[in-house]
């Protein structure tokens, strides 16, 4: 065991009061106290972490006992679902790597967190001593470990992954993957449900996609052999491999038709630069000569004034109808830029609540330091729009603010994750509170349903039209 002693219990009282701004819970003190072990604490942002280092059962340790003293429901946990997991995931690496081991045996968990804690220290030791001198082996272990103990949370928002890389020959502006993007977003793995067949190409971007002359309306057939919905039910899996992350260099095999006839595709991961129209942060035009049309991809730290700004310069010298805001496809992003903006639509509201696992609730309000627009609004959703982009949505219905058309979002706004930096100089985030709309519903997995559903569909996007906005200007415009 690493870190014993009070000390560090007391270490991690002070780093909780500085994070949150008042001291944990008692209980939570003295648990950390007791537990005996050594803070994690916010990465410093004066300051850049050193380089990462192999992941130990130390570095797992810390990991467990931050996320027990921080974690949204840390204080009522099941502790031992997250050791059986971790060691679940153990056992079945050691098997894919040909080493597997009678001592790699579950031991007996009694709810005590650090006697459970010290059982299965001793237990993973014991086995990792048997195996070959393979330093490479004993990092994968243990990064394998330490990823099904946060998964085990079930949270969408609770996440440890050592730092990427660029990739070599990176250069600003370029993007790594297939090319595309489709109609079934990343974010389904979140919240599958929110997913309809059949899948198909959306936009191609550039890169492996436009060299092998995929257009939007192509409907994938399989990937990879796999077929991307069985029985209407999507595989989140197989859908996954279309967004690819770097270092993931596998050719990915997709098997597509288009007007009645098939054919097989091979997309190699890569570099690409995409067309920046498509990527731009803020987009915004004017439809007709009435509507103001803003496309936001992401509440960045400064989303809210631009939006603001492009509103202002497409209202300059006309009368706007209304306004349509695209988050189709926003992964969200800052909470704070969610308020300043929908502060631009209303005054002296709370958008959402930040709630601890007693119930003790924190309301977020609108920056009412905003002028108002006032504008008629619609806003496009889709699957896409995920955490801070559903934390506005919500705020629109539940406000009644505006209109939402187009198809149910993400289910994945668990809460506003907090990162901590590991003793390898890895982070793991995870929320210490959940998020509630403004009507104290709950959005995390279940979503935000629009008021008018326009799915889209192939023959749409093979014919470049867009039936969620041909909707909006309906709406505004009748």
């Amino acid at each position: 065991m690493t870190g014993k002693g009070v000390a560090a219990g007391l270490a991690l009282m002070f780093l909780l009061t500085a994070c949150t701004g008042q001291a944990p819970p008692r209980a939570e003190a003295v648990r950390a106290t007791e537990a005996g072990t050594s803070a994690c604490a916010p990465p410093r942002r004066e300051a850049e972490p050193g380089p990462e280092t192999p992941v130990t059962i130390d570095v797992i340790e810390q990991a467990y006992f931050c996320v027990l003293a921080n974690y949204y429901s840390g204080a009522t946990l099941n502790a031992r679902s997250l050791l059986l997991a971790g060691f679940a995931a153990f056992a079945r690496e050691l098997g894919r790597a040909g080493h597997d081991l009678p001592e790699a045996t579950m031991p007996a968990l009694r709810g005590d967190r650090k006697a459970d804690w010290a059982a299965f220290e001793a237990a993973y030791r014991r086995v990792t001593a048997r195996l070959p001198d393979d330093a490479g082996l004993r990092d994968r272990l243990a990064a394998t470990t330490l990823t099904a103990l946060v998964a085990a949370l079930g949270d969408d928002h609770a996440r440890w992954a050592p730092g990427r890389r660029r990739p070599p020959g990176y250069y600003d502006g370029d993007q790594y993957g297939l090319g595309l993007r489709a109609s079934v977003r990343a974010q389904v793995r979140e919240n599958p449900g929110v997913a309809l067949p059949p899948l198909f190409v959306t936009a191609v971007l550039g890169g492996a996609a436009e060299k092998a002359g995929l257009r939007p309306g192509d409907v994938i057939e399989s990937i990879d052999g796999s077929a991307p919905f069985i029985g209407g039910q999507v595989v989140p899996a197989a859908v996954a491999a279309l967004y690819p992350q770097y270092p993931q260099a596998e050719p990915v095999r997709l098997e597509v038709r288009r007007d009645g006839s098939r054919r097989t595709v091979t997309l190699k991961p890569g570099l690409f630069q995409p067309d920046p129209d498509a990527v731009r942060p803020v987009a915004a035009e004017l439809l007709g000569d009435d509507v103001a049309y803003v496309r936001l991809s992401g509440f960045t730290p400064d989303a809210a004034d631009r939006v603001l700004k492009a509103i202002g310069r497409l209202r300059a010298g006309r009368t706007l109808t209304g306004l349509v805001l695209d988050l189709r496809g926003n992964g969200g992003g800052s909470p704070d830029e969610v308020n300043r903006l929908l502060g631009g639509f209303a005054h002296g509201k709370v958008t959402a609540y930040q709630c601890a696992v007693d119930g003790d609730c924190q309301s977020m309000r609108t920056d009412d330091g905003v002028p108002l627009v006032g504008l008629p609004l619609a806003v496009l959703i889709d699957g896409g729009c995920a955490s801070a982009c559903e934390h506005f949505s919500s705020a629109v219905r539940d406000l009644r603010l505006g209109t939402l058309v187009g198809t149910r979002t993400a289910g994945a706004v668990s809460g506003p994750a907090r990162p901590y930096l590991l003793g390898n100089n890895t982070v793991l985030s995870f929320p210490g509170r959940h998020h509630l709309a403004p009507d104290r519903e709950v959005i995390d997995r279940i979503g935000v349903a629009p008021h008018h559903h326009v799915p889209p569909t192939a023959k749409d996007a093979a014919a470049g039209r867009d039936a969620a906005l041909a909707k909006a200007l309906t709406l505004l415009r009748g």
